[in-house]
């Protein structure tokens, strides 16, 4: 049976094909077969890339947050400035959640997550909320902003995932906004140009 995904690799095929439908029919309404089905495979040939449908939620769901820990790492590890590494941040998360063809920052609501399967997953996440408050609140020193703020930027930032849902897609400079917003609750008003600059040549993303 031939693939309905073409030009990807069979693993990918099925990712897409799982979001899809995870963020559209649902978690527990979706099967194995389906997700083959909607693939253009068999089902037994899906099984060469997942053993379960709990693993290809659990792939999903690394993809949100892996990239976006390991860049707060870098840049937590970095001296100079801190509103410019958390701008670096904001705009790059923001832009994996607001960026790809499926809403899975939805996933995150799922009751399975509460399950000792997905363990590894809330613990990344929360490895990422974690350097977010570090890096806000550094901010907060550097500029004097309201110390009960540093948990605000990793709000900001999740809340695209609503705005997704209800709109179907973010602006395109939607990061960027999300970066100032995150950066002037903090206390940090000014320099926005500058940053926009650095981040741009970190991430080779340009604001439209």
């Amino acid at each position: 049976m031939a693939s309905s995904r073409p030009g990807r690799s069979a693993r990918d095929e099925i990712l897409d094909a799982a979001a899809e439908l995870f963020t559209t029919v649902g978690y527990a309404a979706t099967s194995t077969r389906r997700i083959a089905e909607g693939v253009g495979i068999r089902q037994a040939s899906l099984y060469h890339h997942f053993a379960a449908k709990d693993d290809i939620l659990d792939a999903l769901l690394a993809d949100t947050v892996d990239t976006s820990v390991q860049l707060a790492a870098e840049l937590l590890a970095e001296g100079g400035p801190s509103a410019p590494r958390l701008h670096t941040l904001v705009v790059a998360d923001t832009a994996q959640l607001c960026g790809g063809a499926w809403n899975l920052g939805t996933l995150y609501l799922l009751p399975e997550l509460r399950l000792e399967r997905f363990a590894d997953f809330r613990r990344h996440r929360g490895e990422l909320r974690s350097h977010y408050q570090e890096l806000s609140r550094a901010v907060i020193a550097d500029h004097d902003g309201p110390a009960d703020a540093d948990d605000l930027p990793f709000r900001l930032v999740e809340a695209v995932i609503n705005r997704r849902s209800d709109d179907g897609s973010c602006p395109p400079d939607y990061p960027w906004t999300i970066a100032e917003a995150a950066l002037r609750v903090l206390g940090c008003t000014g320099g926005f140009s500058t940053m926009r600059t650095a981040t741009e040549q970190r991430l080779g993303r340009q604001p439209r």
